[in-house]
């Protein structure tokens, strides 16, 4: 098998990643396409009550489980499947179910510190970065946590101003300059998407060739 072909895909917290990543796959077959989210890589807190839990950063690049991911990754680059952990937001922990991941022509990496590492930038044939206003940013991330991982509106505020956005500035917002493309989110960016797919096809055509 080839060398699958790895974007990343980083950006603020609710900045629109998720949205760019399904304008990209739209773009090829979706069974030649798996989308590894960095957010399932949180470390194993089972050994942590609930109420310690809670007050974990994980806006920081230390809550992140970056060696398993690397060794992942290159197991998928050698054609190998792995077992990949997933994440349960409700409990602030990983979750019991895992995800079997079989190598793909086309491997996304999503995540606000996916840029982060450089282990595993090296791996990454294109790197994206999406930005946001800051405020639209709030507004989604307040607006998904209430309604998609059991947040309160307090809990939701107090995490941003504690950690997201220090975090934000201090961490993800200087992996930028990492980024071969950078993305407004907040306005049409359909042409950057349609140069990007352009990009992963001819990267992919002159693997065929060799």
């Amino acid at each position: 098998m080839k060398r699958p072909v790895i974007i990343a895909v980083a950006g603020g917290s609710a900045s629109g990643k998720t949205t760019v990543v399904e304008k990209i796959i739209q773009g090829f077959d979706r069974q030649n396409v798996t989308v590894i989210k960095h957010d399932d890589y949180y470390k194993d807190q089972s050994d942590m009550p609930m109420e310690e839990r809670i007050k974990v950063n994980y806006d920081h690049p230390f809550s992140l489980d970056n060696d398993l991911m690397f060794k992942h990754l290159l197991k998928l680059i050698r054609g190998e499947q792995i077992i990949k952990p997933t994440y349960d937001f409700e409990n602030h922990n990983r979750s019991d179910q895992t995800e079997s991941i079989v190598p793909t022509e086309i491997i996304i990496l999503e995540g606000i510190l996916i840029m982060e590492d450089n282990r595993i930038r090296e791996l990454c044939d294109i790197k994206l970065f999406v930005e946001a206003d800051d405020d639209l940013r709030f507004i989604r991330r307040l607006t998904r946590d209430m309604a998609e991982r059991g947040r309160s509106m307090e809990s939701v505020i107090k995490q941003y101003l504690n950690t997201v956005k220090p975090m934000h500035f201090a961490f993800v917002k200087p992996t930028k300059r990492y980024a071969d493309v950078i993305i407004p989110n907040d306005k049409d960016h359909d042409v950057a998407v349609d140069l990007i797919i352009t990009k992963i096809k001819s990267i992919i055509s002159e693997q065929s060739v060799v």
